[in-house]
C-alpha cells in the first residue's frame, strides 16, 4: 500500500488521477508508444518508490520548502477535479480555461514539492526522465482522444496551451465548480497521500538525527 501511494504522488500518477479523457484513444501508429507507456508507468512507478525513499535526504528546511511547493499543487488538481467531466463534454471551465492540462501540471507541481523535500539530484533526473518518456505520450494519446471525440476540442487547442497557463481564461459558458465532483473523483486522496509521504520523509529525518 506505501510504494502504491508513493508511485502515484511521486510519478505523477497519483491515486486518484483524472484524465480528461475516460477511455483509450483510437489505436494508430502514432499512439502505439502512448498505449506502451500507459502500461508500464504503473510497474515503474513501484521501482521508483522504492528509489525515491532510499535516495531522500530529506533535511528540516527541505521538508517545509517542499510542503509549500506541493500546496499550490494540490489546490490546482483540486479545483480541475471539481469541474472536469469525463467522457460527457470537453471541460473548458475552471483551471480548464487557462491549461489544457491542470491536472498533470499539478501533478508536476507535487512532483517539484517531493523533489524538493528529498534533496537528491538523482530523483530530479529520474522524474524528468520518466515525465519526457512516459507522461508526455500519454499526454498526447489523450489529446488525440479528445479530438477525434469533441469536434470544438481544435478550436480549444489552439487557444490553450497544453500545460503552462495563459493569463487570461478562455471563453466558457460551463457549470461552475463542484464539490461533489471533487469526492466522486476522490481527489480527497492526494491530500492524504501527500501527507503520508512527508511523513515518512519526516520519520527518516528523525531516524538519521537519532542514529
Amino acid at each position: 500500500m506505501l510504494n502504491l501511494i508513493l508511485l502515484n504522488l511521486i510519478l505523477l500518477n497519483l491515486v486518484s488521477e483524472i484524465s480528461h479523457s475516460g477511455s483509450q484513444p483510437v489505436p494508430t501508429p502514432a499512439s502505439t508508444w502512448s498505449r506502451v507507456a500507459r502500461r508500464i508507468r504503473v510497474p515503474l512507478g513501484f521501482i521508483f518508490a522504492v528509489v525515491y525513499v532510499w535516495l531522500a535526504r530529506p533535511t528540516k528546511t527541505s521538508l517545509l520548502a517542499g510542503a509549500l511547493v506541493l500546496l499550490p499543487g494540490l489546490v490546482l488538481r483540486g479545483l480541475a477535479s471539481g469541474h472536469v467531466q469525463k467522457d460527457k463534454q470537453l471541460t473548458t471551465s475552471g483551471p480548464y480555461a487557462y491549461t489544457r492540462n491542470p491536472l498533470y501540471l499539478g501533478s508536476l507541481v507535487l512532483a517539484a514539492g517531493f523533489a524538493i523535500a528529498a534533496r537528491n539530484w538523482w530523483i530530479i533526473a529520474i522524474m524528468l526522465l520518466m515525465f519526457a518518456i512516459i507522461y508526455i505520450p500519454v499526454i498526447a494519446g489523450e489529446e488525440r482522444y479528445l479530438r477525434q471525440t469533441f469536434s470544438e476540442y481544435g478550436d480549444y487547442a489552439r487557444h490553450v496551451p497544453r500545460m503552462f497557463p495563459r493569463l487570461t481564461p478562455y471563453r466558457s459558458g460551463q457549470s461552475a465548480y463542484s464539490s461533489a465532483r471533487y469526492w466522486k473523483h476522490r481527489e480527497y486522496q492526494a491530500s492524504a497521500g501527500c501527507a503520508l509521504v512527508l511523513a515518512i520523509l519526516l520519520i527518516k529525518l528523525i531516524v538519521k538525527v537519532v542514529w
